[in-house]
């Protein structure tokens, strides 16, 4: 149902290293997203399961039994085990579930919990890839598939655009959330004041920070999580470009100052870990958004996007010391960045069904 009230009392947005029940995804197939390597595109995507798998479920949306059928082929041939996977009908656009799925919310009573899906709506990052009406049904979808309610915010907030510590702090940026391409008809303007009126009802945020620019090659506005994620509670990771002629150089640093000035809902300033960028990746003559602040945090497991640069073991050990207790497992995405996104956009996570003693 669409509310404007916010959040029931008590519900949290929780932080992505919390327990989960499963990792959604939803199979890639738009030729045009992937222009000239859907299969090479499908093969790194199959890592993606093959880390996943035996961790936690992982629910993968296809269109139908023939594409289930097709997906089941596609993980045999390249060695990884359909065991722990589920297919469900919901038939998409596209492959980006952080952005055109659902964002959970909980509420623990004591060994109890709650879950609820917020389905905040899917517009293609402003328009800019119709037809976009499958993506926006796939929050109705998954909340009638684990029979959980579905709240409706009532406008557009794509989860790429979102990190949270799951204790009140948010990160985000004004070239996104302010930008008027995702502001609808009769909805208020995207002011500061009003977003962050917004991200308190809806995640429970009591402090948004909020950076500014975005990676090259970057199609939505700039999505935070190309820039800077939180590793845990207190600790920042953002990326930064020593090389002053490129283009991310100037926007990175900028953020790299915002981070070390700003505090957290506790009232305390970051750890901030500074993550190397990869040298470009070049499609068809076009810069790809290649980040590799762009991980995905699942069980026990961490999925880092790798691109063949020397880069990327300096990447993988900057963030294996911030997660001594994970596996830090690299994902070759060279071809799916060239859909412009890679492992934690096309990964959406759900909390797990029952209260943890995790934080």
């Amino acid at each position: 149902m669409t509310s404007t009230a916010g959040l029931p009392p008590g519900f949290r947005w929780p932080a992505e290293w919390e327990p989960h029940e499963a990792t959604w995804l939803s199979w890639p197939h738009n030729p045009e997203t992937w222009p000239g390597c859907v299969p090479a595109a499908e093969l790194e995507y199959c890592e993606i399961v093959r880390s996943l798998a035996p961790r936690e479920r992982v629910r993968i949306s296809v269109a139908d039994a023939r594409m289930e059928e097709a997906v089941r082929r596609t993980l045999a041939g390249a060695g990884v085990a359909d065991t722990g996977v589920e297919f469900y009908h919901h038939p998409t656009n596209d492959a980006w579930v952080r952005d055109h799925g659902p964002i959970f919310a909980v509420r623990d009573l004591g060994a109890a919990r709650e879950r609820i899906a917020l389905d905040f709506g899917f517009d293609a990052w402003g328009g800019k890839y119709p037809p976009y009406d499958a993506d926006d049904a796939i929050p109705a979808r998954v909340a009638a598939a684990l029979g959980v309610p579905r709240l409706e915010p009532g406008f557009v907030l794509e989860g790429g655009s979102i990190d949270g510590d799951g204790a009140g702090t948010v990160l985000t940026t004004e070239t996104c959330l302010l930008t008027e391409t995702r502001r609808k008809p009769g909805e208020l303007e995207r002011t500061v004041p009003e977003m962050e009126r917004r991200l308190a009802a809806w995640l429970g945020a009591r402090r948004v920070v909020w950076l500014g620019g975005e990676v090259a090659g970057d199609d939505t506005d700039g999505h935070v999580d190309d820039l800077a994620r939180f590793a845990a509670h207190g600790v920042v990771v953002a990326c930064t470009e020593p090389d002053r002629s490129d283009p991310n150089a100037a926007p990175l640093a900028d953020n790299l100052r915002r981070l070390r000035a700003a505090r957290d809902a506790s009232g305390g300033t970051f750890e901030v870990v500074e993550l190397p960028m990869p040298p470009p990746v070049v499609w068809r003559g076009e810069r790809c958004p290649a980040s590799y602040a762009n991980f995905y945090l699942a069980n026990g497991v961490a999925l880092v996007p790798v691109f063949g640069a020397r880069e990327d073991e300096r990447a993988l050990a900057v963030l294996g010391e911030l997660w001594p207790g994970r596996d830090v497992v690299p994902l070759p995405a060279r071809h799916l960045v060239v859909g412009l996104g890679a492992v934690h956009c096309l990964t959406q996570q759900e909390p797990a069904a029952q209260a943890s003693a995790e934080p």
